[in-house]
């Protein structure tokens, strides 16, 4: 168990490619933005480009595809991180999705700890490639109580 989980709302979920995660992504940002919550991607890799196509593609309106746009899905995370203490400073709730190898999420999830020190108006969502875990999916799941899918989130199951 990480040790930002105990203080900390986490969630995991998987993806099997880039527009696989924001596909799954999209609903629940949506919603949150509507709740006027800050929305953080912290991710490996750029995702501009495949989110300005997947926008190109949807049937939002243009203001909700452009509210989605502003949210940087570049892969700078250290300017990402100075905007996560002004919203810390703001008092404002929060919404990071960590997207990435197991290593990458392991390690981002460490380095968060310094700018979130004792702030509850977090929640973090751990982004899994399946390609990369494979088999060890299990083993990931037991560390969470919570699951994104496509309809939202679900409680996980423990069996005793």
């Amino acid at each position: 168990m990480n040790k930002i989980q105990k203080t900390k709302e986490k969630v995991c979920t998987f993806y099997v490619s880039d527009y696989h995660f924001e596909m799954k992504a999209l609903p629940y940002i949506s919603e949150n933005l509507k709740k006027e919550k800050s929305i953080t991607i912290l991710t490996e890799n750029d995702l501009e480009e495949t989110m300005k196509k997947l926008m190109s593609r949807t049937n939002l309106n243009e203001s909700k595809k452009n509210e989605i746009l502003k949210i940087n899905w570049n892969n700078n995370n250290e300017e990402k991180l100075e905007k996560l203490k002004e919203d810390i400073e703001k008092e404002k709730e929060i919404l990071i999705f960590i997207k990435g190898k197991e290593n990458y999420i392991r390690e981002t999830n460490e380095n968060l700890i310094k700018y979130l020190n004792n702030y509850n108006k977090i929640k973090i969502i751990d982004c899994y490639d399946m390609a990369e875990i494979g088999e060890k999916i299990d083993n990931i799941v037991e560390n969470y109580n919570i699951i994104l899918n496509t309809s939202g989130e679900k409680e996980i199951e423990k069996n005793q």
